[in-house]
């Protein structure tokens, strides 16, 4: 099943040329950010207050200007790229683990196992995000890496578990299920074997565009000071931190703010490429 799902995707998404410029915009991001410190000598928490509010020059050693401390612009922006990348990635990945889980266990045990679980769910669905992500932060360190992917994570799975659940309750009542556990199949087995190759297409989509919620959320939260904290920098606090001298420095708003755009767009175009392969139902 994975290999045929690779198969599908290898076959189509070339012939969508905005799938390949998203793809390619996306690399591109992705190199920039982990190639950033041999294209410039500063280090993103460098200050030098004799360059502070530089504007931005091809002549000079700051190509994207400084903010009001001195730093660099560029190493600035690139390290907020890499920790907007890395809690995106891992708050989606560790979101879908548990959206899945919860779906197939949900959907395959029906009955009143179902509806508690789903109860759960719609309980979690009515919390206010951002009163749940004040709560982690007064409980925890305020600005933890680990307690921001905790509190995003917290969330974004509850929507693939809807869809995992959904198609998990059409594929019980399918003959080769009822084949299996006719011959005595063992139940983990069946999910392993049967159940989960089947909800892979929709997942892999569904995941691909829960990348950039993730990295939304996270830039939301360091927009309100309730997330990634100084020294280290994300594009949310870098975006903060920007609109405070949006008038007198520009620059320190553009630059992060087009690379949040650039990132989220394609991811998003990617995510709707993946999904229109997936699932054929989709397609025009």
């Amino acid at each position: 099943m994975a290999g045929s799902i690779l198969a599908s995707v290898g076959a189509e998404l070339p012939r969508h040329r905005a799938v390949l410029a998203a793809a390619l915009l996306l690399a591109a991001l992705c190199l920039m950010a982990l190639a950033a410190p041999a294209f410039t000598q500063h280090a993103p928490d460098s200050i030098n207050l004799a360059q502070a509010g530089s504007p931005p020059g091809l002549d000079d050693a700051h190509w994207w200007g400084t903010d009001r401390l001195g730093r660099d612009v560029f190493a600035r922006t690139m390290q907020g790229l890499r920790v907007s990348l890395l809690i995106g990635f891992v708050a989606a990945l560790v979101s879908v683990a548990i959206g899945v889980a919860w779906g197939v266990l949900a959907g395959y045990s029906g009955g009143r196992i179902d509806a508690a679980m789903m109860r759960i769910v719609d309980i979690l669905y009515a919390l206010p995000f951002v009163f749940f992500v004040i709560i982690l932060a007064t409980l925890f360190e305020r600005g933890d890496v680990l307690v921001l992917l905790a509190a995003i994570a917290s969330v974004g799975w509850l929507t693939t578990a809807r869809i995992v659940r959904g198609q998990t309750l059409a594929l019980r009542r399918r003959e080769f299920i009822e084949a299996a556990r006719a011959m005595g199949v063992p139940t983990g087995q069946i999910l392993w074997r049967h159940v989960l190759p089947n909800v892979a297409g929709p997942v892999i989509a569904y995941a691909t565009l829960t990348v950039p919620q993730m990295i939304l959320y996270e830039s939301f939260l360091s927009f309100l000071g309730l997330g990634v904290q100084e020294p280290l920098a994300s594009l949310g606090s870098l975006i903060s931190e920007g609109a405070r001298d949006m008038e007198t420095a520009p620059w320190l708003l553009l630059a992060p703010a087009g690379c949040l755009t650039a990132l989220t767009l394609s991811l998003n175009v990617l995510g709707d490429g993946l999904r229109d392969v997936l699932d054929p139902r989709t397609r025009p």
